[in-house]
């Protein structure tokens, strides 16, 4: 009897003992996860890395920690993005448009090449600064790259963020896509190149690299975060030098119908409307309504 009984006690006790250890471990874990919860929404707010370098971009010089086509960036706002993204169909690129964009591109760069050389040393001449202007933009699925444009702008610090929230501001109106007034700032013969799109020609660059093509969506300045979820249906294809919107009224259009334009190519993408936008884009070149 007395055996059977110590034998009891000490159960009791090692009972007892496991279940003190078990609130202490659980304790700490809701401590832990309230500290995981308090660091997750104090980090949602933050923008990715590359806006914080506003000013190296602004003046076409990217930030080293975020230098290429990958952006450091929190956990939770990588989540985030993913959830805005997880309902989308991402398209990848055919066969036929990406020959053509490889065929046109490479054989353009070859032979523009004693006007990319001049336009880029013509801009060293009149204005401080490198030649080409980059910058972080949206592209398929709402992975970042690195856009190529020549400088037409003098250097600003902060005017990258500028530019987007002119931009978000216009996209929650009913007003029509009006450019921004940068006269004070552009170089001489910027207007010219600007223009007659000859700042876009180093995009060329891009669809050789993949994350552009010659038709599709125009990445613009707008973080994902600026749009509704309906509206990043447009990042369902890879962005293009032009696209419905500019042959269809460019900044003569609402940013709701320029939406709508491009998840209308989201969803008739074809090589007989690529080719169709592309002659329809070289004769508004011509004719230099480019607005």
């Amino acid at each position: 009897m007395q055996v059977g009984h110590r034998i009891r006690l000490k159960e009791s006790e090692l009972a007892g003992h496991l279940w003190s250890e078990a609130r202490q471990h659980t304790s700490e874990f809701a401590s832990t996860m309230s500290t995981l919860s308090d660091l997750r929404i104090e980090t949602r707010p933050v923008v990715r890395a590359r806006v914080t370098a506003e000013a190296n971009a602004d003046c076409g010089v990217m930030d080293p920690t975020v230098a290429g086509d990958v952006s450091v960036q929190p956990a939770s706002v990588a989540l985030d993005r993913s959830l805005a993204f997880c309902g989308l169909r991402s398209r990848p690129t055919p066969v036929w448009k990406r020959i053509l964009d490889c065929v046109v591109a490479g054989g353009l760069l070859v032979v523009l090449s004693p006007l990319l050389l001049a336009i880029g040393l013509y801009i060293r001449l009149v204005s401080r600064g490198p030649a080409l202007f980059t910058q972080g933009r949206m592209g398929l699925m709402g992975d970042e790259f690195t856009i190529y444009k020549f400088r037409t702008l003098k250097c600003s610090a902060g005017a990258t963020a500028e530019h987007r929230q002119y931009v978000a501001k216009l996209s929650e109106s009913d007003g029509v896509l009006t450019k921004p007034d940068l006269r004070s700032r552009v170089i001489p013969g910027g207007a010219f190149l600007r223009q007659t799109s000859l700042d876009e020609l180093p995009q060329l660059l891009n669809i050789l690299r993949g994350n552009m093509s010659l038709v599709g969506p125009r990445p613009d300045v707008m973080e994902w975060q600026d749009y509704k979820p309906e509206q990043l249906r447009r990042f369902e294809v890879v962005p293009g030098v032009t696209g419905l919107w500019q042959v269809n009224g460019k900044n003569r259009l609402t940013f709701e119908q320029m939406i709508e334009l491009d998840v209308r190519y989201v969803e008739s993408r074809s090589l007989w409307l690529d080719l169709s936008i592309l002659i329809k884009t070289l004769v508004l070149l011509v004719r230099r309504d480019n607005e």
